[in-house]
């Protein structure tokens, strides 16, 4: 079962149903977890309950810590929403947190209060939060009033905490089905018209439809920054037929076009991982090498992340890379401090092969095709694009990820221009991993090179009325980015997920890269294992992101060029790296019987310039077999 795009989830289940090893199993990848222990012990005339907590800590992990909150339950609340975002809690259980809050030693003044203040830290919390809880009302009511005490209470707790979390799942005989959000069904989405169609399980399904407004310009393919937004026309490409044991949407979604099969993009998509094997396998294979020094450094993730997505041990360097550049405006005070036209001047000068990207470009030999995005509204006064506009972005990246890797490109680089963009994703990144507005917003330099202060307390202020503005709207994916992040954003989040299914690397460097790093997550887990962070330039937010994201600078050059042009700057030695690790020769092995390199043993009809030694005692002979009896290789040794 599939539970990638969750952040806070919460585990029914019954008594002895396999809740709490489902629970355990989901945050086993994670590098450090809390654990957070709410039952108080049984006692010493309670062997039974002290027999269960001892099975539940020896079932965890030494690198996990435990925290236990009997003596106090109120301060549950207080753990969770102190948490930071690069952390993972496990609360186990709301039962035995239930139990202790009925304890008229611990039981609080109010008990309602009590239980919202915990349903509110959880659906603010920033770190990746599983609670489990035993689930209630499935058998006869308790006969005493102590046991229908706490049915009512826990049924309520557990209402309360299921409205706050973002996924619910029951645990029953061991099996989990997913309550919240629901099973996502095979429903085509997109509106069609007639036009050329591809074979899907032998339905014939419409090509989607094209914009008579789509404007392409050297290269770039546009899209309308006027609603509606649709997708470009695109003529269908032949479709394979998946395999008849194929159902849902999951596996068509890895080998065909979304827009030509008519799937939506939504949570918990199943895209594939990179390869678990060759990455390993190639660090070691680098250790090997006839290097004088100690190898690569750092940048041995670069061929570890090489090998990864491209299957292989021994990965080459990427020839045919594509830059797409997103153009893509934010309206109100997210843009404040930034001349009016500015990023419209400088999504022409690329098309023009002007400029620092479209010559770094040139220089690396990468494409560059410049994508228009819509332009996102004021976050501060309503939301910054439609959900359908959003849908309809999110097709539009995949997209331009499948004609890219149809074309032959082996390496995508996310670049971006728009006005507005760093406040888009501070806004972004706080929604999504609880960062602050201003602990992210990089200094505003004006078009003097001065630091403007007054147009950044603006975009704080547009950041953190936003954020008011939404404090009680969904934190899904597709709701942050249509209430916050914006065109620009959204199409890079289509971008990275198409890239995904095509398995094909994606190199980040800025804002807008990051921010649609954090947003695929949540639509697809899989998505962030295929990026690579050039270098985040000293700007907060990107450092932030990427820590949330796993990703470490391959660079730490501060460069500020323009996001995309930092990755340009860095691929060059990207392709060094991976050509080096793939031409060196492996280390000469060294044999201690003969004491000389294999390499440096001299070809047999090479003459032997050695003077001889003097003889020693004892018989001497000519013949290269030695004296009778006497073993070839030991007489040689002798000799030597």
């Amino acid at each position: 079962m599939s539970l990638d795009g969750w952040n806070t989830l919460l585990v029914l289940g019954g008594i002895r149903s396999g809740k709490s090893e489902f629970a355990e199993a989901l945050v086993a990848d994670a590098v450090t977890v809390r654990y957070v222990a709410t039952a108080a012990g049984g006692g010493d005339d309670d062997a039974e309950w002290a027999a269960r907590i001892a099975t539940h800590r020896e079932r965890r992990p030494t690198t996990w810590s435990t925290e236990e909150t009997a003596d106090d339950p109120r301060r549950l609340a207080d753990v969770i929403a102190s948490a930071r975002p690069d952390e993972t809690l496990l609360v186990d259980d709301l039962g035995g947190w239930v139990t202790v809050l009925l304890d008229p030693a611990h039981q609080p003044a109010d008990d309602t209060a009590t239980v919202a203040e915990l349903a509110a830290a959880v659906r603010d919390c920033p770190a990746r939060l599983v609670l489990v809880s035993p689930e209630v009302g499935l058998s006869l009511v308790p006969t005493t009033p102590l046991g229908r005490a706490f049915t009512d209470a826990l049924g309520a707790v557990n209402r309360a905490v299921a409205d706050a979390c973002d996924t619910v799942v029951l645990v029953v005989a061991g099996q989990p089905v997913r309550l919240k959000p629901a099973t996502p069904e095979p429903a085509p989405t997109v509106e069609t018209s007639p036009g050329p169609s591809a074979a899907v399980n032998g339905t014939a399904v419409p090509a989607q439809a094209g914009p008579s407004d789509a404007r392409p310009a050297d290269g770039a393919v546009a899209l309308p920054a006027s609603p509606p937004v649709t997708t470009p026309e695109v003529p269908a490409a032949p479709a394979p037929v998946p395999a008849a044991d194929d159902t849902g949407w999951t596996a068509p979604t890895m080998t065909l076009p979304v827009a030509d099969t008519g799937l939506v993009i939504q949570p918990g998509m199943d895209l594939p991982m990179p390869d678990d094997y060759a990455g390993p396998q190639a660090v070691d294979r680098l250790a090997t090498l006839d290097v004088p020094g100690t190898g690569l450094g750092v940048l041995e993730q670069v061929v570890s992340f090489a090998a990864a997505t491209q299957g292989t041990p021994t990965p080459a360097p990427w020839q045919s890379v594509r830059v797409l550049l997103l153009h893509g405006d934010h309206d109100g005070g997210s843009s404040a401090g930034t001349r009016a036209g500015e990023s419209a001047r400088r999504a022409e000068a690329a098309r023009a092969g002007q400029g620092v990207l479209a010559r770094l470009a040139a220089e690396s030999g990468a494409s560059l095709q410049v994508v228009e995005a819509p332009t996102a509204a004021a976050i501060e006064h309503g939301p910054a694009l439609t959900a359908e506009q959003v849908d309809a972005a999110l097709r539009y990246g995949w997209r331009l990820a499948e004609e890219a890797v149809d074309s032959g490109v082996q390496l995508l680089v996310v670049a971006a221009c728009g006005a507005g963009t760093e406040a888009a994703a501070a806004a972004v990144l706080a929604a999504t991993a609880g960062a602050e507005a201003p602990a992210v917003l990089g200094r505003v330099i004006n078009e003097n090179g001065e630091i403007d202060d007054v147009a950044w307390m603006a975009r704080c202020a547009a950041v953190r009325d936003a954020l008011h503005r939404t404090r009680r709207a969904s934190r899904d994916a597709k709701d942050v980015l249509a209430q916050l992040g914006g065109g620009d954003i959204a199409v890079a989040t289509g971008l990275l997920l198409g890239a995904t299914a095509r398995r094909t690397p994606v190199l980040l460097d800025g804002p807008v890269g990051v921010a649609a790093g954090l947003v695929s997550r949540d639509l697809a887990g899989q998505a962030r294992h295929w990026c690579m962070l050039a270098d985040h330039g000293g700007h907060p937010a990107v450092k932030l992101a990427s820590d949330v994201l796993g990703l470490s600078p391959l660079a730490q050059l501060r460069l500020d060029l323009g996001e995309g042009a930092n990755a340009l700057t860095v691929l060059p030695l990207l392709r060094s790296v991976l050509a080096l690790a793939a031409a060196l020769p492996p280390r000469p092995s060294h044999d201690p019987a003969d004491g000389v390199d294999e390499a440096e043993e001299p070809e047999p009809d090479e003459p032997d310039f050695r003077e001889p030694e003097p003889a020693g005692p004892g018989p001497t002979s000519t013949d290269p077999a030695g004296p009778a009896g006497t073993d070839p290789a030991e007489q040689g040794t002798r000799a030597g």
